[in-house]
């Protein structure tokens, strides 16, 4: 629905993860002000879009939700759901054939996943309890995993036409609406569940099939897949399309050799954003400014800045250009 809020355009802010004082500051230097009965944010011509993962990791976040929600509530704002939000429902969804385990493991010693899962939805499950994380979890059904508004997209990790297509037959539209949706997207082999990792994860391509040896992640962990820059219009070969990072190690602890120039297969080049409509996504952890990365392309821009880990809030002010402009971001750090 358009209203008078949309007539200047959009500003597409990155992940949050709980960092409320950061947000406050950077809808303030946008020109964002509380009003209303209900307190909202809202800016006098424009409209905020929320990239998701509010949530998991920061010290703020009952604090983000509130703020997030009441601007959305009040549509002075929009949002898509992230890998987190998307993690938050599975983990409190009982598996309606496993009474006492859960669409997310936790609790569970004789799951390999559990221990990590905890770890990383500690502090949700620590800030945001009761009846309010009932209330919030119940909101995040309601939001779509996805935003194509004509002129622009928004998505949190990668905008796959074909993966939509396929949710949008399956589910019947652009969310998840029932504990069976869930289901499907939390079982591995059902194609909703690969769809839904595409769009809220990203995809990633085998290193091992293309004869290149495993990583160790920033986390230490030995990983055989790498994620797929599929942002990069242009790239056909191997080094293009996989992300290594400078600082990824060999599993014995060598740099990381170059990857060859060797073009790799149409499964994964697929995935590759091809469409002149500018795109917006979040989830991938940049640093720097976007000027730094390889992160925008004249039609995708990622705005996830790692907040989290000192990095930047960031957000994308879109005033109907039909080409990205690094000049556009701003960020409070």
């Amino acid at each position: 629905m358009t209203n008078d809020h949309e007539s200047a355009g959009y500003d597409i802010i990155g992940d949050i993860h709980g960092c409320a004082d950061q947000l406050e500051a950077l809808l303030a230097a946008m020109g964002y002000r509380r009003s209303g009965s209900s307190g909202a944010y809202r800016h006098p011509s424009r409209t905020a879009i929320f990239v998701g993962d509010l949530i998991d990791r920061g010290k703020q976040q009952l604090r983000v939700l509130e703020i997030v929600k009441a601007m959305v509530d009040a549509g002075t704002a929009r949002m898509v759901l992230g890998n987190h939000e998307f993690n938050a429902l599975a983990y409190a969804t009982e598996s309606p054939d496993r009474p006492g385990k859960y669409l997310r493991p936790h609790d569970d010693p004789t799951n390999t996943r559990s221990e990590k899962n905890e770890d990383q939805h500690r502090a949700f499950l620590d800030q945001v309890a009761g009846e309010t994380r009932a209330k919030y979890l119940e909101w995040f059904w309601t939001q779509p995993l996805w935003l194509d508004l004509g002129e622009l997209r928004v998505v949190h990790a990668c905008w796959h036409q074909e993966s939509i297509d396929l949710l949008e037959r399956e589910l019947g539209g652009d969310r998840l609406r029932s504990v069976d949706d869930l289901v499907r997207a939390s079982t591995k082999g059902d194609p909703v569940y690969h769809a839904v990792e595409t769009l809220l994860k990203g995809p990633e391509i085998s290193l091992v099939d293309q004869n290149q040896p495993p990583f160790l992640d920033k986390g230490g962990h030995p990983r055989e897949q790498a994620r797929l820059r599929w942002w990069d219009g242009g790239a056909k070969t191997l080094r293009a399309l996989a992300e290594i990072d400078d600082s990824y190690t060999t599993v014995d602890g060598q740099p990381y050799p170059p990857l060859p120039e060797i073009e790799v297969a149409k499964e994964y080049r697929a995935f590759v954003y091809g469409d002149q409509v500018p795109v917006f996504y979040g989830h991938y952890w940049r640093r720097g400014t976007p000027q730094e990365t390889r992160d925008w392309t004249g039609y995708t821009a990622c705005v996830d800045f790692s907040v989290a880990k000192d990095g930047a809030l960031m957000a994308y002010r879109w005033s109907r250009e039909t080409r990205i402009e690094p000049g556009n971001y701003v960020a409070v750090r």
